[in-house]
């Protein structure tokens, strides 16, 4: 990432950001393209589409505050696609992925003008009418679900080789999120 000089709330909410993408990092470490597909809980979740589900997920919500969009409906088709990492997909591809999806997100929120902006949300068959947020719980929304997200990416690494954030947060993984 590139040196920032943002200071108060839009620094803090960057720098929470960046640390729970840095956990989130840490299960993925020394996972080759095979184990990252694998199934290693009863769950059908993999480290793979979790990392995979987490950029699309933080790109989806900074699109949301981008485009204002007040006819919206969330794509209940795709998605379910981003929870799989597919056959022609690789753990350093969606990294690099991950990586250029954090540094739009980081020059958007230093760009943006007020979070206090209010945001349509897409409806969904969970929330048929139309809700609005401020810019601000968007951006709380995307760490809390790179934080929920993290929790399930520790478990299944650790049923999957016994590693897991604890003992690997002192290792170098050469990821640039911090």
């Amino acid at each position: 990432m590139t040196e920032r000089t943002l200071s108060g709330e839009r620094a803090d909410i960057l720098d929470m950001l960046a640390e729970q993408r840095k956990m989130f990092l840490i299960t993925l470490r020394n996972l080759d393209d095979e184990q990252a597909r694998t199934r290693s809980t009863v769950s059908e979740l993999t480290l793979g589409g979790l990392l995979k589900h987490v950029s699309t997920t933080e790109q989806h919500w900074i699109d949301t505050i981008r485009t204002l969009d007040d006819t919206a409906e969330f794509d209940m088709e795709s998605a379910m696609e981003q929870y799989y990492m597919r056959d022609d997909e690789t753990v350093a591809g969606l990294l690099e992925r991950y990586e250029a999806i954090a540094e739009q997100t980081e020059a958007f929120v230093a760009g943006l003008a007020d979070l206090d902006l209010q945001v349509p949300l897409p409806t969904a068959p969970w929330a048929p009418e139309r809700q609005w947020w401020s810019a601000r719980k968007v951006l709380l929304h995307i760490i809390r679900e790179t934080a929920h997200h993290s929790g399930h990416a520790d478990i299944i690494r650790e049923s999957l080789d016994g590693a897991n954030t604890t003992m690997q947060q002192g290792t170098d993984a050469g990821m640039t999120f911090d």
